[in-house]
């Protein structure tokens, strides 16, 4: 039996869709506060609603750009105005715009890199002097199979970012953990999300066919990870990456899939 985070306060960046709605919505119904991050002010908005409906935890939203130092300055001072300090930082926000090898600019890497690196960089750091006074600080960081342990053409750049995320992870995890708090990540695979639905019935089947189970991952198996790491029972756990992917990583061949029967 898990004991209760209620009343402790979240960051969720990148929480207006997606993944990161999913988390915010896991820890909502766990009695947590959160502040959504996003830069769309009409998701922001629909998102605080449907999340305040669901009882639990209070939400409220921020618009911003983690790639801001500012920005996450006056995202944490948010949740610290709002609900007293920071107990949890999701950190979410990402982008994954394609581009092969050969073609890719400058401003298309720095694009991915400010956001999913450099953003998660920033959105901890802001957040640092609240998690230490938190007496159970976690950050949990939203990586992914594609860098760490799988690729994708036209995502070398998405892949690196992801995979720079798990090396800040051990280090950040090392210097933090006398002040226990914890820093971890999920690395999710397929997910079902809002921006599946208009790539057709056939896209989805294709993508199912290459996973174990198959079937996509919901929002909410992502968001489930992060509120065991954002929880008491998980705080013995530092420095580790969780794979949520219905088994997507484990076929060593399309054979492999076609065995299953």
């Amino acid at each position: 039996m898990f004991g209760s985070i209620a009343g402790r306060a979240a960051i969720v960046t990148g929480g207006t869709k997606g993944i990161g709605k999913g988390i915010a919505r896991c820890l909502v119904r766990a009695g947590v506060n959160v502040v959504v991050t996003g830069r769309q002010e009409d998701d922001a908005k629909a998102v605080t609603a449907e999340l305040n409906a669901i009882g639990g935890g209070t939400v409220v939203y921020v618009l911003g750009d983690v790639a801001s130092q500012p920005d996450c300055s006056r995202i944490a001072q948010r949740c610290v105005s709002e609900f007293g300090g920071i107990d949890i930082v999701a950190a979410n926000a990402g982008i994954f715009p394609a581009a092969d090898l050969a073609t890719m600019s400058e401003a298309d890497m720095d694009l991915v890199f400010n956001t999913n690196i450099k953003g998660t960089l920033l959105t901890v750091q802001a957040c640092l002097e609240q998690l230490k006074a938190s007496g159970h600080g976690r950050v949990i960081l939203t990586s992914s199979i594609t860098g760490p342990i799988t690729g994708f053409p036209g995502w070398s750049h998405y892949g690196a970012s992801k995979a720079a995320q798990l090396g800040y992870m051990r280090t950040a995890a090392i210097e933090l953990a006398p002040h226990a708090i914890t820093v971890n990540a999920v690395l999710p695979g397929n997910i079902a999300t809002e921006g599946l639905a208009g790539m057709g019935p056939e896209y989805r089947a294709g993508m199912e066919a290459a996973i174990p189970q198959r079937r996509l991952g919901d929002v909410d198996d992502i968001g489930n990870a992060v509120l065991f790491f954002a929880s008491d029972e998980a705080a013995y756990i530092t420095g580790q990456a969780l794979v949520v992917d219905g088994g997507q990583i484990l076929p060593e061949s399309q054979a492999a899939l076609d065995a299953m029967g």
